[in-house]
């Protein structure tokens, strides 16, 4: 089983440093100023920056300082505060100002916020793979735990049951489970998770979910000395149906069940002939999306198209990263672009009936390990043990646009935008909190600023621009 955690990506100070705490030194490591002066909130630090090329940046912390933010408070009526990084170096930079009343002069694109409201969001967190025993991640989860401002929704998903129950006798390589769903090897491998989450409960560890299997059809595609269970759409309903749904039920873990855990291009196949049969769709809760293949199939296409089908199933992305099948640098350091790519997956699926979006690491080492099949990647964290220092990349500021104040349940609502050009520039997406505040992200890809206006008819307007390579947080009570 991999461990993995949905919930709260914030600052170290509040959470992931947080998730599974990558504690280092107290060694400050080469140049880097650790307390550069900025004009800040009280309270708050502002990032220590190191360059790896012109514009490549990363905030650098160690044991004893670490870039934070103030706790979230909410504007005063008719007021907002704004948070922007971008490729010219800001981390998260806070401002303030008002609404106006009305709209004289709108900028060159102007969004509309208000009207129906979409389904609910999960918390947002990495997706923690453990490779390390139980004794070791069971003490990072307490702590990760005692840190989050609310409880953490923990997921778990296999990579393979031991060899003796798969067809090739190895828990490397492209084998199944030996023999039919019902029979004693698929019960015992149902019997596997009951077993996981009674030892985990035991250390009170509990999980929200568990998927039934790590990309179970991807994994074909992987080279052979990978972990993996390969099952079709049809055998893991049948599993579901006869063994994993039944054990669940009869077990005293309120764990929900979560099937796909594969690429996109399988929906809304995969949904239909899982959901399709009604005692499985009794046992299942959601979908679980990968973002590799992204690329090849629309969101419409398949997301959507999943959502209007089975409504009542909700559907999160379990797993993303960059740096995966790169010929030359697994990890990037400072890489913009790889932040661009999270926001513009994060929005895109938002704004397509995804309820919440999971980062495959947390933290790895500079060469995107440790990885047993030097399956390299990169990370929003990045951890120099030489030095004791870890690097904040770019990708776990573009997360905390989202992470930091999008909490669990909140809504995605109607945002109507209106264009003077011929093409929409920016993205977005629009997001009623639980406690009635908005929150707008913008995300602009341009290497040039783009000015636009938010209007919401219940405050007013803002008059603002969107600067080159930039995304930007906005948040504002409703009167």
């Amino acid at each position: 089983m991999a461990a993995e955690s949905v919930g709260d990506l914030a600052s170290p100070s509040s959470s992931p440093a947080a998730r599974s705490c990558a504690m280092v030194g107290s060694k400050t490591g080469g140049s880097c100023q650790l307390s550069p002066p900025c004009p800040c909130p009280p309270g708050a630090r502002p990032c220590s920056p190191k360059y790896f090329g012109r514009d490549s940046m990363v905030c650098v912390c160690n044991a004893t300082y670490c870039d934070t933010l103030d706790p979230l408070v909410l504007p005063a009526p008719g007021t907002y505060v704004k948070y922007e990084s971008s490729k010219a170096g800001k981390r998260l930079e806070r401002s303030q100002g008002s609404f106006q009343r009305s709209l004289h002069t709108p900028g060159t694109r102007c969004g509309r916020v208000g009207g129906k409201c979409h389904g609910r969001t999960h918390p947002w967190a990495p997706r923690l793979s453990w490779s390390l025993c139980p004794l070791l991640q069971i003490p990072l989860l307490h702590r990760a735990s005692a840190m989050s401002r609310r409880p953490l929704s923990l997921f778990a998903s296999p990579w393979t049951s031991p060899g003796w129950m798969k067809s090739n006798g190895d828990v490397r390589g492209k084998g199944t489970l030996k023999g039919q769903a019902g029979d004693k090897y698929h019960k015992t491998w149902a019997n596997y998770f009951i077993k996981f989450l009674d030892e985990y409960a035991k250390h009170n560890v509990t999980f929200w979910a568990v998927t039934v299997q790590n990309e179970p059809l991807a994994a074909l595609l992987t080279p052979p000395q990978f972990p993996t269970i390969a099952f079709t759409a049809a055998k893991q309903r049948d599993f579901v149906v006869q063994d994993l749904g039944p054990a669940l039920a009869r077990s005293p873990h309120r764990t929900r069940i979560i099937i796909l855990d594969d690429q996109r291009i399988h929906l809304p196949h995969w949904a239909k002939v899982v959901l399709g049969n009604a005692t499985a769709a009794r046992y299942v809760a959601g979908m679980g999306v990968h973002w590799y293949l992204d690329s090849i199939v629309p969101a419409r296409c398949s997301l959507e198209a999943t959502h209007k089908l089975f409504p009542g199933h909700f559907l999160l992305y379990t797993e993303a990263c960059s740096g995966f099948l790169t010929f030359r640098f697994s990890v990037s350091l400072g890489c913009w672009e790889r932040g661009n790519h999270y926001s513009h997956s994060i929005l895109q699926v938002l704004n397509h009936f995804v309820a919440g979006w999971t980062d495959w690491n947390l933290a790895l080492d500079l060469e995107g390990g440790p990885n047993w099949v030097k399956n390299y990647v990169d990370s929003p964290v990045i951890v120099d043990s030489s030095k004791d220092i870890f690097y904040k990349q770019p990708m776990f500021y573009h997360l905390g646009h989202f992470s930091k104040f999008i909490p669990e349940g909140s809504r995605r609502v109607g945002l109507h935008s209106s264009c003077r050009r011929l093409i929409c520039q920016l993205e977005h997406v629009a997001v009623l909190r639980p406690d009635g505040a908005l929150v707008l992200v913008v995300l602009n890809r341009l290497g040039w600023d783009v000015p636009f206006a938010i209007q919401d008819p219940a405050v007013g307007f803002i008059e603002t621009v969107a600067p080159a390579s930039s995304i930007q947080t906005y948040l504002w009570r409703q009167q």
